[in-house]
């Protein structure tokens, strides 16, 4: 015969930290509490009769209602324990589990035995609740053996061997904590690198261990309670800069009872359905811990445009400092009316606002990190770490100087956009590559924002795409989406230990939903990051971006990218690469400047053309305009050889085309008519729609003798592509006329 359902304690944990429930050590009870949902509703007020809880709303068996009522009583429950226990004017918190029957009472603690035999006590405690509710006899006989009970329950609670006490550190030293959804790791590291340009003697714990001074002493993931003790163990240490991740909170709580500082980055959809954490308010509940224990004379500073964080700040004890990119969000000003402070970006600058006059610290494109503005997420992550740095008492001169030092590199920043040049595999130029730990919607987001913004004209971003098992199905579906919507080329890509719980198969065919969502036909699959990097490389050219979302392999793609002759990316390589894309030379200015007055001397135009050519060695780009100012002076040997010499090195389009136009119309002035027409033949058969190479090309053939050709061509040419009234409406006569004679 089958047992009837009783009370369990699902789960009895002791966070040794603050924690969801309190700024301190606590103790939580997870309960099964069926048995209670299912009484009968006369059964069910007795139950909350007995533990002096009157009611008259017991509510349904099984409801939403009923469940408020059990978690109440428990609470009651562990109040009237504890006090018998010798316990005076103690918090008890109870709310519902992520479970449908379940019910959580969390208390705080001081001794780690007691709390031990105190949460083992909770379901033995329930269970004789439910039974009293359902034996017969009157209120008064249940409630002398519920008495009982909790006199045993107390008794054992007193005479329990103490233990020690809760494990958070008390810091003895500034410490700031961060967390959020992205850029915690960036963060910190960035607001350890301002603490160390400072001179500070600094620590700092993250996901990828516990760094002092630069040195990994502890590899792993330090984001938990591990990571601050090791941290504020270091000797001489002057600053703790401490990534605090949800997981540690949840499990062990806070791993110190207090922080000088508080950064929350933001908070978005990733990890949600783990620890009982479903909804976005769930995990901003985690995430504001840190701001609660946030010392009173010191600073919470939060993402001014994500209004879940921005509301952590009525419940920290911090003063306010908001950091926002849109210098008009609502945020700063409040922060300001608040007696805080703010950060922001005003015309091109990190500007702080609040506490005096406005402080321009330096402008965003001089801060490697946010390679030259287009790591939108990164300019956020700057905003938040100066702004930590400042709120601990560093100096200006080093936020400032650690700002313009701290780069996206595999030293720094390892994992996080990390730009490398690769050869292509012709040699005919370069490929960057982006390695970026992107694992939800927003990292790949942020990864494809940079990815686009360094591509160069005409050329393709291709993405490995690929991230861990232990996220939801539509999680994945959307990562696809993404990823079909903004990447030229994707390569689904496994990772085989981080696929937690599901298999390949299954990985693909949501990213396959997703992408075929965006219009994408079936994707290719690699089953390591390694090869899936190699193949896009094998088919990747001058001025593409493979761009990489990178968590098992790092160390193999770092070896595989310096094998193929790649060198890390630095500062003014990712700021020619920013400029290429957008069009524009980092002397574009200068070099509009040569033909702003076509009645120039072309002598001074030459020299000044000459000083950038010196300025530029080997530039495509330059050498291409210095051939222009030769040729617009009627001197066509100099400019021929600049021409040829342009074409030689890398130029991209539109100059590219342009130079061979350029170059073919002055060998046809210098008698070199028949290089000219093969040269010009190449364009037209590459740019059959152009009708500036197709004019070239027929004055080329006129002067070699084919008239016939020259004006047949042309013909065809305009009968192609024009738009002009007259030739639409004789085009097909046009085009026969060409045909004619052509032959």
């Amino acid at each position: 015969m089958d047992q009837p359902p009783t009370v369990d304690a699902r789960e009895v944990r002791l966070l040794d930290g603050p924690n969801l429930y309190f700024p301190k050590a606590a103790l939580k009870v997870r309960l099964g509490v069926g048995p209670a949902l299912a009484l009968h509703p006369q059964q069910a007020r007795r139950l909350a009769l007995v533990v002096g809880m009157p009611t008259r709303r017991p509510g349904a068996a099984g409801s939403t209602w009923r469940l408020q009522l059990v978690a109440r009583s428990l609470r009651a429950c562990v109040r009237t324990v504890l006090a018998e226990a010798g316990v005076d004017r103690v918090a008890v918190r109870s709310r519902t589990g992520p479970g449908g029957d379940e019910v959580v009472v969390a208390v705080p603690w001081r001794h780690r035995g007691r709390a031990e035999v105190a949460g083992g006590l909770l379901a033995p405690l329930v269970q004789e609740l439910v039974d009293l509710a359902c034996a017969p006899g009157d209120l008064s006989t249940a409630r002398a053996r519920y008495d009982a009970a909790v006199a045993d329950a107390a008794r054992q609670i007193r005479e329990a061997d103490p233990g020690p006490g809760p494990g958070a550190v008390i810091p003895q030293v500034p410490v700031v904590s961060i967390t959020g959804t992205n850029g915690k790791t960036t963060t910190t590291r960035l607001v350890a690198h301002l603490a160390m340009t400072a001179g500070l003697t600094t620590a700092w714990s993250s996901t990828d261990g516990v760094v002092v001074m630069g040195a990994v002493v502890e590899e792993g993931d330090y984001s938990g309670p591990a990571g601050a003790r090791a941290v504020l163990a270091t000797p001489g240490l002057d600053i703790g800069v401490l990534e605090t991740a949800r997981g540690g909170m949840l499990l062990k709580g806070m791993g110190v009872t207090c922080n000088d500082v508080s950064v929350v980055t933001n908070v978005s959809a990733d990890h949600l359905g783990l620890h009982g954490i479903e909804t976005l308010d769930q995990l901003a509940e985690v995430k504001a811990i840190v701001t609660t224990v946030t010392k009173p004379n010191g600073w919470t500073i939060l993402n001014g445009e994500d209004p879940r964080t921005w509301a952590m700040r009525a419940g920290s004890p911090g003063r306010p400092w908001a950091f926002a990119i849109d210098p008009d969000a609502p945020a700063l000003r409040e922060a300001r009316n608040l007696g805080g402070r703010a950060i922001t970006v005003l015309d091109g600058q990190i500007v702080v606002l609040g506490g005096g006059p406005a402080d321009a610290l330096v402008p965003v494109v001089e801060v490697p990190i946010t390679l030259g503005g287009l790591a939108r997420h990164n300019v956020a992550n700057a905003l938040a770490g100066a702004a930590a740095a400042l709120a601990l008492g560093i100096p200006r001169a080093a936020v400032v100087a650690g700002l313009r030092s701290f780069l996206p590199d595999p030293v720094l920043s390892s994992g996080r956009l990390n730009c490398y040049l690769v050869p292509t595999q012709d040699g005919s130029g370069t490929v960057i590559v982006v390695l970026d730990m992107a694992h939800n919607e927003a990292g790949l987001d942020a990864l494809l924002d940079v990815a686009r913004g360094l591509r160069q004209p005409g050329r393709q971003v291709a993405l490995s795409l690929g991230t861990a098992g232990d996220r939801p199905d539509e999680a994945l579906v959307a990562l696809g989406r993404i990823a079909g919507a903004r990447a030229d080329r994707v390569l689904i890509t496994h990772k085989e230990h981080y696929l937690r719980g599901r298999t390949m198969a299954e990985m693909t065919e949501l990213f396959r939903e997703g992408l075929a969502a965006s219009g994408r036909a079936d994707t290719e699959v690699a089953t390591t990051e390694v090869e899936a990097v190699q193949r896009l490389l094998a088919q990747a050219g001058d001025g593409d971006v493979v761009a990489v979302m990178c968590h098992s392999q790092r160390a193999g793609l770092e070896s595989l990218l310096a094998d193929l002759g790649g060198q890390v990316a630095g500062p003014e390589d990712i700021r020619r690469a920013v400029l290429g894309a957008s069009g524009r030379h980092r002397a574009e200015a200068e070099l509009e400047a040569l033909w702003a007055d076509p009645d120039r001397d072309p002598d001074e135009r030459i020299a000044a053309a000459r000083l950038l050519y010196d300025r530029f060695p080997g530039d495509g780009r330059v050498a291409y305009e210095y051939a222009g100012t030769y040729d617009s002076a009627g001197r066509p040997e100099q400019a021929a050889a600049l021409y040829e010499q342009a074409l030689a090195g890398v130029l991209r389009e539109p100059y590219a085309r342009r130079a061979r136009v350029q170059l073919a119309s002055t060998l046809r002035n210098l008698g070199r008519v028949d290089e000219a027409v093969v040269l010009l033949d190449e364009l037209a058969a590459a740019h059959p729609d152009s009708l500036g190479v197709a004019a070239f090309r027929a004055l080329a053939l006129h002067s070699a003798g084919r008239p016939d050709e020259a004006l047949g061509s042309m013909l065809q040419a305009v009968a192609a592509t024009s738009t002009d009234e007259d030739v639409t409406r004789y085009r097909r006569s046009l085009a026969a006329y060409g045909r004619d004679l052509l032959s």
